[in-house]
């Protein structure tokens, strides 16, 4: 038996049903075309508009690849769990979803279910750089998603000794 977060679930539940169970088919035009998001590439910074019932994703065409997939992934999150116009919410709230957008960015980019499947070098630095080539994210994304990782690994360890000792 694992433990997973809700986000885990949901990411790994999305990509399930869009067949997406590789790291190398993470692609955010795939995504999008399969999740019916039009994206637009322009010269500010990365937003989300609903129109018409339609959600479109507008990324700075100033980003590098990398940068592209993770701000994509970020606004992927507005399109998929949230609501209404940033405009009229309030500071707080609005802080809120950025959190949590980041958050579901680092999962979406680097999904557990997949992390899961790579047999990662015991190095730190060549983790990270294994986990940068595999999922096409910069150095410090990577370095926190990996973080992110072995922290919730050893929870979930530390959990299992837990109610060991109470059985």
């Amino acid at each position: 038996m694992s433990y997973s977060t809700y986000t885990e679930d949901f990411i790994e539940g999305l990509y399930t049903k869009l067949d997406i169970l590789l790291p190398h088919q993470l692609d955010l035009n795939v995504i999008a075309h399969k999740l019916g998001i039009i994206v637009y590439f322009w010269d500010n910074p990365s937003q989300v508009l609903f129109l018409g019932g339609r959600a479109y994703i507008f990324l700075d065409k100033e980003l590098s690849p990398r940068q592209l997939w993770q701000e994509f992934c970020h606004e992927l999150c507005h399109v998929l769990l949230h609501s209404g116009s940033q405009e009229k919410m309030p500071y707080s709230w609005i802080e809120y979803q950025e959190w949590k957008a980041n958050n579901f960015m680092l999962q979406a980019c680097i999904p557990t279910f997949m992390l899961n499947k790579i047999n990662l070098p015991e190095s730190e630095d060549k983790a990270i750089q294994l986990i940068q080539e595999l999922f096409n994210v910069e150095w410090d994304l990577a370095y926190r998603r990996l973080e992110q990782y072995k922290n919730n690994k050893l929870l979930y360890e530390l959990d299992i000794k837990t109610a060991a000792k109470f059985s």
